[in-house]
């Protein structure tokens, strides 16, 4: 199961853009995609915490409803779009992998939980894994995965991984490497592969979160 992260992203494309998750559904892959809550509580998909890399303006998505974003971002034409559109483009035959960015409060994570429902294919992963956590107590037959950083302990994967109610590891690349990690009975997702020699020698064997290559 490979997916493309962030979706199809070149010069006629970029990061988190529905046409871009629309492209990497039509090559017949996976996407993966951050989201955050505005002030109104509604999941868009975007990386970062505030508009100010993409569109140079020191605001936080947390305090912007979306016909704030939508505007923003339509001006630059860089439209922001939300979760809904995406799963909808996805027409469930697509994995997406929603990783979660911030600490999202109970209320919000059975929002979420609800309004992707219909949609099995969802994988949701958090690098914050009290999201995920909390997601489990919710709804215990939620996939989920636990996201670990390049310079975590291997010690602190493995205890993690004993969790039965998680099912995936979301690991970087260079945990490929690591035979403990592999030993591991738990499916993985590894991140992010750059290159078309990477994507050769490991898409045989592992679920890799790709670039456009």
């Amino acid at each position: 199961m490979h997916v493309i992260h962030r979706g199809i992203v070149n010069k006629n494309f970029k990061e988190n853009l529905l046409i871009s998750f629309k492209k990497s559904f039509n090559a017949g892959f996976g996407v993966e995609t951050d989201i955050h809550a505005t002030k109104d509580e509604k999941f868009v998909c975007f990386h970062d915490f505030t508009l100010k890399r993409m569109f140079k303006k020191k605001l936080s998505i947390k305090n912007l409803s979306y016909s704030n974003i939508e505007t923003i971002s339509k001006l630059k034409k860089k439209p922001i779009p939300l979760i809904e559109d995406v799963l909808k483009a996805s027409k469930n035959k697509y994995h997406i992998l929603i990783e979660i960015k911030p600490d999202f409060s109970t209320k919000l994570l059975k929002k979420l939980i609800k309004q992707t429902y219909k949609y099995p294919k969802c994988i949701f992963i958090s690098f914050k894994h009290k999201n995920i956590y909390k997601m489990l107590k919710i709804n215990k037959n939620l996939k989920v995965g636990l996201s670990f950083s390049y310079n975590i302990k291997i010690k602190t994967i493995i205890k993690k991984s004993k969790n039965i109610k998680v099912n995936y590891l979301v690991l970087d690349k260079k945990f490929l490497k690591n035979k403990m990690i592999q030993k591991l009975d738990i499916k993985k997702f590894y991140y992010t592969i750059k290159n078309k020699a990477e994507f050769k020698k490991y898409s045989d064997k592992n679920n890799l979160i790709f670039e456009n290559l």
